[in-house]
């Protein structure tokens, strides 16, 4: 199967079928989402709480992070995959091209979220 992606950067990749985290497994190893598995993705500015200044790994155990230099991100992303109690996080290198895919094309984005 050779899905073309919507979008891909150094980070990510994501297609029709999934999502691919580059590098989630530190220090190395990509870590792939199939979008059937996913229940929602919530979407959150980049700040202090939500792990902008570490580098990699978690604050609370539930959300994983790859190494992806959140300092220089604006937002923030976290995958909520279904009957998992544990949550996959990632950045981008363009937020808003991203934002707007997941919202419209994907229909996975939790709009109660406000991620402007």
């Amino acid at each position: 199967m050779n899905n073309d992606p919507l979008y891909s950067d150094k980070l990510i990749e994501i297609d029709k079928d999934s999502i691919l985290i580059r590098n989630y497994y530190f220090p190395f190893g990509d870590k792939r989402v199939r979008m059937r598995d996913i229940d929602v993705i919530s979407v959150d500015k980049s700040k202090p709480f939500s792990g902008k200044y570490r580098y990699v790994g978690t604050g609370n155990f539930r959300v994983w992070f790859p190494p992806d230099n959140r300092t220089k991100r604006d937002k923030v992303f976290i995958i909520e995959i279904q009957e998992k109690w544990w949550r996959v996080g990632f950045t981008v290198e363009d937020s808003t091209s991203v934002l707007l895919l997941l919202k419209q094309a994907c229909r996975l984005i939790d709009n109660t979220v406000d991620a402007r």
